[in-house]
C-alpha cells in the first residue's frame, strides 16, 4: 500500500467516523424517548444501526491492510493471529493506536526518515 493509498483510507475511515458518530446521537435520541411504544425508536435505531456499521467493518478491513502491507515492528506473528483470529474488535481498536494512526501522523516507528545524499 502507497503512502498515497494509506492516507486515502485513513480520510475515508475518518468519514466512516463522523457518519458513526451521528449513528451514535441518533442511538442516544431513541434511547430518551420517554414512550417505548413510539414508532420512531425502531426508525432511529435502525438508521444509527446502519450509520455505524460502515465504521466497524472498515476499521476491521483497515487494520488487516495495514498490518499486511506497513506494519513496522517485530511482532508481526503476533499481530496477524490477534487481527485474524479474535472477534471481538478489542485488538483492532488497539492496533489501530499502536500502529495505523502513528502511521498516519509519521510518528514513533513510522516517523519518515530524511534521506541522505549518497554523493
Amino acid at each position: 500500500m502507497t503512502d498515497q493509498e494509506f492516507q486515502e483510507r485513513i480520510d475515508r475511515l475518518k468519514r466512516f467516523g463522523w457518519l458513526a458518530l451521528f449513528g451514535g446521537g441518533l442511538a442516544a435520541m431513541a434511547s430518551n424517548v420517554g414512550d417505548l411504544n413510539n414508532p420512531v425508536i425502531p426508525i432511529l435505531v435502525f438508521i444509527a444501526f446502519l450509520c455505524v456499521t460502515p465504521a466497524m467493518f472498515y476499521l476491521v478491513a483497515l487494520t488487516i491492510w495495514h498490518w499486511k502491507g506497513r506494519y513496522k515492528g517485530g511482532k508481526s506473528d503476533l499481530w496477524g493471529v490477534l487481527l485474524i483470529v479474535e472477534v471481538s474488535g478489542w485488538f483492532k481498536l488497539i492496533y489501530l493506536f499502536r500502529h495505523i494512526i502513528p502511521d498516519a501522523q509519521q510518528r514513533g516507528r513510522y516517523a519518515s526518515v530524511p534521506e541522505v545524499d549518497g554523493a
